[in-house]
């Protein structure tokens, strides 16, 4: 039965990226069709993870090529798990995205050219779970990398073009990285199907497999946003529209965390750089914290907490045993749910607020209940407050840790729950200021400064071409006249600040945006009530992963 549904992942979102194209022209039934298409990848995703849990892994070789010459489809319990998380999300997202596009219209969000791109995206988010071999978890990540830069400069602004830039200039060169790391792969043991790598790259020389091993964990540490090569991500997601924003930060980096643990695991088990990954996670850890705490904005805070984050990952990772590895799957399953549902909730607050700048809101709590519900709630969660999954996540690596008991161990242990404490200082700034402050307690000079932007941005987009450029070009009548009037009326506009305890006018929120981001955070509190169950099985995903023969037996039915 696996072998019939592995395919189906990565084949429906591309067959509804086609039809969604052919009608573009309507879009009730392109947005009918996505959803339903992301239903039916869903379901699929459940399938695959009860019969991985259930009967072991399976794999199926696409075309009916021998293994390992065509490409090999792999489905054990940690590809499974996170093709339910990851479907899970992307559903709430694009109905998220839905009720966005149904009030803003396609402004926003283009809904011709955002809901072919979103399921292309996905395919290519499956493919890379799926992926039984080097070249075609590349493919994977291409197919959604594509499909993230066209995404990510959605409405063409200037803010979202020069952050696509870099978005795109950094993935280029961990592609690159990538792919020359295949080549050497091949060159070197004949081949570029992991489950046969596993045995081939033991016979290698020691130096061999270091050089091999770097290469690989360099283009997944870009992509996974491990620091030092984390300085890309805070500039380019907050960017973006709220739904884009909301699934690059739950999936596209733990697609690097997921290529990070499957050939840390199955090809170099040896642990040769741990120590490397060790003080990778602990810098990971405390840099990107301290960013967060330093944030005013609130997108730009959650980019640096997502980075932070991926610390804890990295630190189960690079222990490598089987408690590390649980506790590292578990983090992964937690941090998609929640970091995609406090980007969902910043997307609201903007909408309400009229800004992400913490300073210029106030009083969300007292005016939008519900919306401080929906950020309190996942907040908490991710800070680690008990008996939430971030803490159960966070508490499973910890004695992971101290299970290890080694000095590096330890000291990531502290700059874990360092860790832990400065995200709750973060997220309680923003809580404080946003949300239980009273609107009239914004400091006065973040009035000025936002009577002063408004004033800025209510100038006709005509201004500069009426105006010349210095005193000594010569102006026509008409020119001195509008540049006479503009000055007055921002030197006005700036000087007089709003009257006092005036409260900026609170845009409706649009149900079907309050009830994906509502759904979203009642998965992150089922996943509490779930933690045992799902703790269980990410403990045998990773029992499965330090044994490997599953693995390597799905592929050929024995280990060669």
């Amino acid at each position: 039965m696996i072998e019939v549904l592995a395919p189906l992942p990565v084949l429906l979102p591309l067959l509804g990226a086609a039809g969604a194209l052919l009608v573009a022209r309507h879009p009730t039934f392109q947005r009918s069709l996505s959803i339903v298409v992301l239903v039916a990848v869903l379901g699929v995703s459940v399938a695959l993870l009860f019969l991985a849990d259930a009967q072991g892994a399976g794999a199926v070789s696409v075309g009916g090529w021998p293994v390992p010459l065509g490409v090999v489809l792999v489905v054990d319990r940690l590809s499974a798990l996170m093709l339910v998380v990851a479907s899970t999300v992307a559903l709430g997202v694009l109905v998220f995205a839905v009720g966005q596009g149904a009030a803003d219209g396609s402004e926003e969000t283009p809904l011709s050219i955002f809901h072919p791109t979103f399921l292309v995206l996905v395919a290519g988010v499956s493919n890379a779970f799926l992926a039984g071999d080097l070249f075609n978890l590349y493919v994977g990540f291409e197919i959604l990398l594509m499909a993230s830069y066209v995404l990510l400069t959605l409405g063409g602004t200037a803010a979202r073009i020069r952050g696509g830039i870099t978005y795109i200039v950094v993935s280029l060169t961990s592609s690159l990285l990538f792919l020359a790391g295949i080549g050497l792969v091949y060159a070197a043991t004949g081949t570029v199907n992991m489950a046969q790598l596993a045995v081939r790259l033991a016979e290698l020389p020691e130096g061999m497999q270091v050089v091999l091993q770097s290469m690989l964990l360099v283009a997944f540490g870009i992509k996974a946003a491990v620091f030092p090569l984390s300085a890309w991500l805070p500039d380019s997601y907050p960017t973006a529209p709220a739904p884009v924003t909301a699934v690059f930060a739950g999936l596209l980096t733990k697609v690097g965390v997921y290529a990070l643990i499957r050939t840390q695991t199955l090809l170099f088990p040896g642990g040769a750089l741990d120590d490397v990954l060790m003080w990778a996670a602990l810098a990971t850890m405390l840099v990107g914290i301290l960013g967060a705490v330093a944030q005013s904005d609130l997108r730009r805070m959650l980019s640096f907490t997502l980075v932070s984050h991926i610390g804890y990952m990295v630190f189960g990772i690079a222990l490598g045993t089987a408690a590390g590895l649980a506790g590292a799957v578990f983090y992964v399953t937690h941090h998609i749910a929640i970091q995609t549902t406090l980007f969902l909730v910043a997307g609201l607050v903007e909408r309400q607020g009229g800004t992400t700048a913490v300073d210029r809101l106030g009083g969300l709590a007292r005016r939008s209940p519900l919306l401080a519900v929906l950020f309190f709630v996942p907040a908490m969660n991710l800070a680690g407050i008990p008996p939430l999954s971030g803490f159960i996540g966070k508490l499973g690596l910890l004695e992971a840790g101290v299970a290890e008991g080694s000095a590096m161990a330890y000291a990531l242990v502290a700059g874990g729950v360092v860790t832990s404490l400065l995200t709750l200082l973060a997220v309680g700034r923003v809580w404080t200021r946003a949300f239980w402050r009273s609107p009239n307690q914004a400091p006065a000079e973040d009035t000025a400064a936002a009577a002063a932007a408004d004033a800025t941005q209510r100038r006709r987009p005509a201004d500069d071409d009426l105006a010349a450029p210095d005193d000594d070009r010569p102006r026509t009548a008409l020119q001195d006249a509008w540049r006479r009037h503009t000055a007055v009326a921002t030197a006005t506009e700036a000087e007089v600040p709003p009257a006092a305890g005036a409260v900026r006018a609170l845009r409706p929120l649009p149900p079907t945006m309050v009830g994906a981001t509502a759904a979203l955070a009642a998965l992150t509190v089922a996943l509490t009530g779930l933690a045992g169950p799902l703790y269980g099985l990410a403990d045998r995903a990773a029992t499965d992963l330090v044994d490997r023969t599953p693995y390597v037996s799905s592929v050929f039915g024995e280990a060669p």
